[in-house]
């Protein structure tokens, strides 16, 4: 198999990274952050030289962004960097594409935890935790443990293969047919919002045993009963407002389009579902959400379906309108795109990456992974979840002062039977 040189390459944008550059603002970027929380407290000069050995081999991670006439695109960056930094109380600032050094992947450390943040633009939660992982492999190697080449764990002595940088919505955008673009308005969830740049997080930590089990109890998965246990806490918070007209509550659920279509990129490669409610059809007991959700996602990930989706997304990409319009202009045209498009027609985000799995020789160094997405579009709170070994994180992160989703969300676990430790930077 081939392998890339990716010295001197520049890359375009994939289909879903088009949009960050263009909703980028002062005081948003589309930031996500995982964490591991390791069994030792984090030694910082090693952790620098795994990031500066781990780096080379992920040539789509260490770039800059540019302004071209028509289109943003990436190129690598020669700066030094990105260096490690003690972390910081409020997680996943915006970035700015002039400063540090234009690094658009940042890494920090506390105590025993070490954490990376990246800019949506560079790749999804997938691709990130395979540069996750082989960083924590080099880290843990640093040290002198022997860490091997398995499970997702890149040989940081090898180069990239090409398929690990291609642009799989192109590659597999051939359906005959497309999907419609734009839902309904959703019920916004929104609240006071805080100071800028004040992002609260609060994290739940649950057996993952018990909730499989709770979840099994209506004959659905752990993410079908999360995202319904987030959908009847939105329908409880909307019904307490007492609107004149009940909106749908609306979950944008991303799905790794890897195990669908086979792909090795780094890059973006997922598609977001959009599993629902309508209140205004009357009151909906727990278990009808769950067999709403779990019918709707089984109905609905599919391949041909995914598939059309996603050549809708990369047909209006090839719009000879869209093509020759100047940079400016369709910076304008997809910010008004996405706040229709992806940002009204939701309640809130909810990601799941699911399992973290690493090679046996790093379980014991590593206690548990946290994942937590920064700052929503509007002032609101979005949720993700992410496993290791027997504990899931569930975390909760918006730019708002009211706790009402979460409240009602964890009061939900242990209704059902399961204990829950919360975390918090309030």
């Amino acid at each position: 198999m081939n392998q890339a040189d990716s010295s001197s390459t520049w890359y375009r944008l994939d289909n879903a990274a088009l949009i960050f550059p263009a909703i980028q603002k002062e005081n948003y970027s589309s930031i996500y952050r995982f964490s591991a929380v390791m069994t030792q407290p984090v030694d910082p000069a090693a952790l620098q030289r795994a990031v500066d050995r781990t780096m080379p081999r992920f040539p789509s991670f260490g770039v800059r962004i540019r302004r071209g006439t028509f289109w943003y695109y990436l190129e690598p960056n020669p700066a030094p960097g990105p260096f490690v930094r003690a972390d910081i109380a409020n997680p996943c600032q915006p970035v700015r594409f002039k400063e540090d050094n234009g690094w658009l992947i940042r890494f920090f450390y506390y105590e025993q935890r070490i954490s990376i943040e990246v800019f949506h633009a560079l790749s999804d939660g997938a691709g990130a935790l395979v540069l996750f992982r082989t960083l924590l492999a080099a880290y843990l190697g640093e040290l002198g443990f022997e860490i091997p080449l398995e499970k997702g764990v890149l040989d940081l002595n090898g180069l990239p293969m090409p398929e690990e940088l291609e642009d799989a919505y192109q590659k597999y955008a051939t359906s005959g047919t497309t999907r419609g673009m734009g839902d309904a308005r959703a019920y916004p969830a929104t609240g006071t919002p805080e100071p800028f740049y004040t992002l609260n997080t609060t994290i739940g930590f649950v057996p993952v045993d018990q909730v499989k089990a709770a979840a099994g109890r209506y004959d659905a998965s752990i993410t079908e009963y999360l995202s319904a246990v987030l959908l009847e806490s939105l329908t409880g918070m909307q019904a307490a407002e007492k609107p004149k007209r009940l909106l749908p509550v609306a979950l944008a659920v991303p799905i790794n389009l890897r195990g669908w279509f086979p792909s090795q990129t780094l890059r973006n490669f997922i598609l977001n579902v959009r599993p629902s409610v309508d209140p205004a059809l009357g009151e909906f007991s727990f278990e009808e959400l769950v067999s709403q959700v779990h019918h709707y996602m089984r109905l609905t990930i599919n391949r041909q379906r995914l598939r059309a989706q996603l050549t809708r997304n990369v047909k209006f990409q090839q719009n000879r309108l869209i093509q020759i319009a100047p940079l400016v202009l369709k910076d304008l045209v997809m910010a008004i795109v996405y706040r229709f498009v992806g940002s009204l027609p939701y309640s809130a985000v909810f990601t799941n990456p699911g399992v973290f799995a690493v090679p046996e020789a790093m379980e014991p160094h590593i206690q548990r992974m946290e994942v937590i997405l920064g700052q929503a579009y509007e002032s609101r709170t979005n949720c993700a979840a992410i496993s290791y070994g027997n504990t899931l994180a569930i975390s909760f992160a918006g730019t708002i002062v009211e706790t009402e989703l979460e409240k009602r969300f964890f009061r939900h676990l242990v209704r059902d039977g399961i204990p829950v430790r919360i975390e918090s930077n309030r």
